[in-house]
């Protein structure tokens, strides 16, 4: 049953000529005035979901990002301040892009946001996809396999500094501690400082293709699962959420298709789905012409990609990806607040053990449309749900 409600903002600055027909994304360019918005933004976005009884607010980190779509390059830092300036709302790391980091930094910065926001932060990490960021830091992306074996390699020693005491690890790409002598004796073990004051660490990962090897390593660390949020399209997709609920069983854990999952959604609400359509068209068309050429947008073709980027072409090619057909996939939750519940209501009965769902606007949505679209969503659509828990534990 769902029960919980958060939202993801990646960051993006109030931006005009959006759409297929807009600006190319490679063009955009932005003074720096205009780029610390992204953070009044967060705050703005921050201050209507504590308000509005929504649960956790995911931020997402990324680099070097001029176009203006993407602009929070410290999670754990904006966390530290948007904790000090809501009441209650929780904050995610959505995510740590681990391979950007050195582990033991990355554990440092979460346990100390950990005591100071009296446990509101939640831990999250995932693998990148923009490869003028993660290169630039030193780290492979386009060798899938070697990104894949560092960010594992990088979670274990994570996991190893926030549950043990002391811990060492030597391994392909660290040796932790370095074998120096330290003090009078030799360096052979090391402590976190500070460690997460509340464990063990709830943590979270994208997943996107959803391998056996991916969902195993989640499984085995007690990792939970976000699916969608406008990256995989199709939103609550079968072959993934049964693949994560098989992945459990095979550590023992024997669970319902969704938990300890966040299934995400895009969402416009208006008074009839046509309008909603016709209104959220060129947020959509903005997010997709963003992560189609970075390969996010599920199935487009290298032809697609090329009319994508071009604002001559797009208008008028065949087959590109359109609102109308997300609206019918799932991935985008079009309509009146009581056709948008409806669909919700039909992912949990299709998953009986999802209890999370975020619940956002696409790249590309100015802030005033998305405080609107954010309280009417709680008043309107948010109630259903929270009625329906009510009821189940009247019959308890």
């Amino acid at each position: 049953m769902i029960t919980t409600f958060d939202s993801l903002f990646a960051g993006h600055v109030d931006i005009e000529d959006i759409g297929y027909a807009g600006t190319p994304v490679n063009e955009r360019r932005f003074s720096n005035e205009h780029l610390v918005t992204a953070f009044d933004k967060a705050l703005a976005i921050a201050k209507v979901m504590d308000r509005c009884d929504y649960d956790t607010f995911w931020l997402a980190e990324h680099h070097f990002q001029r176009e203006g779509y993407e602009c929070i390059p410290n999670v754990p830092m904006l966390i530290l301040h948007l904790a000090h300036l809501t009441r209650r709302l929780r904050f995610g790391c959505g995510f740590n892009i681990t391979p950007m980091w050195h582990p033991i930094r990355l554990a440092e910065d979460f346990a100390t946001i950990d005591y100071l926001t009296n446990g509101r932060a939640v831990f999250g990490v995932g693998r990148g996809y923009h490869t003028r960021e993660v290169a630039t830091f030193g780290a492979p992306l386009l060798d899938q396999a070697a990104n894949r074996d560092l960010f594992e390699e990088q979670v274990e020693i994570i996991f190893k500094a926030f549950n043990e005491e002391s811990f060492s690890h030597h391994g392909k790409h660290y040796d932790i501690p370095a074998d120096v002598p330290y003090r009078g004796y030799q360096l052979e073990e090391i402590t976190l400082v500070p460690r997460p004051v509340r464990l063990p660490v709830e943590c979270w990962q994208p997943i996107q293709g959803g391998t056996t090897r991916a969902l195993d390593f989640m499984a085995k660390h007690g990792i939970k699962g976000t699916i969608g949020g406008g990256v995989a399209e199709g939103g609550a997709m079968d072959s993934v959420v049964l693949g994560y609920r098989d992945a459990l069983a095979r550590t023992g854990r024997e669970t319902e298709p969704g938990e300890d999952l966040n299934i995400g959604f895009h969402f416009y609400l208006a008074d009839s789905e046509e309008k909603a359509i016709k209104e959220a068209a060129p947020f959509y068309e903005e997010n997709t012409k963003l992560l189609g050429p970075l390969r996010l947008t599920r199935g487009l073709s290298e032809e697609q990609i090329r009319d994508i980027s071009d604002p001559r072409r797009a208008p008028y090619a065949k087959d590109l990806p359109s609102i109308r057909q997300a609206a019918k996939a799932g991935s985008f939750l079009c309509g009146p607040p009581e056709l948008v519940a409806e669909k919700l209501m039909g992912v949990a009965e299709r998953y009986p053990g999802l209890a999370r769902v975020t619940v956002s606007q696409p790249v590309g949505t100015p802030q005033k449309v998305i405080l609107e679209q954010m309280e009417w969503f709680a008043r309107a659509v948010m109630p259903a749900f929270k009625a329906g828990v009510s009821e189940s534990a009247s019959v308890d």
